[in-house]
């Protein structure tokens, strides 16, 4: 095990005094020394707005990209190297949003990455509208008469379409998120963990009405039955229970069989071929029939 501190930098935390968020870095931190990773073994990957500031935040390799866009380059990243750790910390409308889409195609692709979605139900950088997650008849900022579009339960659509590892935390709990966030990488495949994050800005409630409602899943739970996490998933007062709702360790990685023909060596320290090769390569490739 290696420590926090070694993933400690200086940069100034832009984020309110006293955000939940705060609880997330620290489980981040928590998480990678628990699993005795370097700064250099670590790669955190962002789009926009406040839970994407969070790998400014932390000493290891990152980048940060455009709203939505954080699951193809981590994808990318993981693919040309996957000797790293790479995570995507995103927000539930970056994610489920603007990347809604992408998250929906990592699905399918089953890149093992692990994506940590901070859900606080509204978009706080710009404010407190509505987000994809904020329930419905819930007043906004752009919303005078009530949220009318009914939220997205992108933990449900994740197990519907066998996800392999599935999970919710809760931001004021970063002993127990570190744990799923642990669980989660080494978890073979796409981990998505959504994190409980209330706004003390632009919420609509103080911080003790989410610890009174967030709830452990049921010890009795079977998380290998997607029937069963469903079940639990699909229930509206079931949106603040937080533990592994699904396991499947069966799909094939992505990239997986690239690996098999070309070996694990990261493309970074791979050698190209010369021009004159590739040039080849392509002529062949432009005079093939078409059939």
């Amino acid at each position: 095990m290696s420590s926090p501190d070694l993933f400690q930098n200086d940069v100034a935390i832009q984020w309110c005094p006293g955000c939940p968020n705060f609880g997330i870095l620290t489980a981040v931190k928590k998480a990678l020394a628990g699993l005795g990773l370097k700064p250099h073994d670590v790669c955190l990957v962002s789009g926009i707005g406040q839970a994407a500031k969070l790998p400014h935040y932390l000493r290891c390799h990152f980048f940060n990209g455009l709203h939505g866009r954080a699951i193809p380059v981590a994808t990318g990243i993981h693919a040309a190297n996957p000797h790293l750790t790479t995570l995507v910390t995103t927000g539930e409308g970056d994610c489920y949003g603007e990347g809604g889409n992408h998250l929906l195609h990592a699905f399918r692709r089953n890149p093992h990455i692990t994506v940590i979605v901070h859900n606080n139900e509204i978009y706080a950088l710009t404010k407190g509208q509505g987000s994809p997650t904020t329930p419905v008849g819930e007043i906004r900022s752009l919303h005078l008469h009530g949220v009318e579009a009914s939220p997205i339960n992108m933990l449900a659509v994740a197990v519907a379409h066998r996800c392999p590892f599935v999970a919710r935390g809760f931001a004021l709990d970063p002993e127990a998120l570190s744990t799923l966030i642990m669980e989660g990488v080494r978890w073979p495949g796409l981990a998505l963990i959504e994190v409980i994050q209330p706004c003390i800005t632009w919420g609509r409630h103080p911080l003790d009405w989410y610890r009174e409602r967030v709830r452990p899943i049921p010890e009795t739970h079977d998380p290998t039955d997607p029937k069963a996490a469903l079940s639990l998933l699909l229930e509206e007062e079931n949106r603040f229970m937080v533990g592994c709702f699904y396991k499947n360790a069966t799909r094939t990685l992505f990239g997986a069989r690239f690996r098999q023909r070309f070996g694990e060596t990261p493309l970074a320290l791979e050698d190209f071929p010369d021009v004159q090769r590739t040039m080849e390569f392509l002529r062949n490739f432009r005079s093939t029939p078409r059939t």
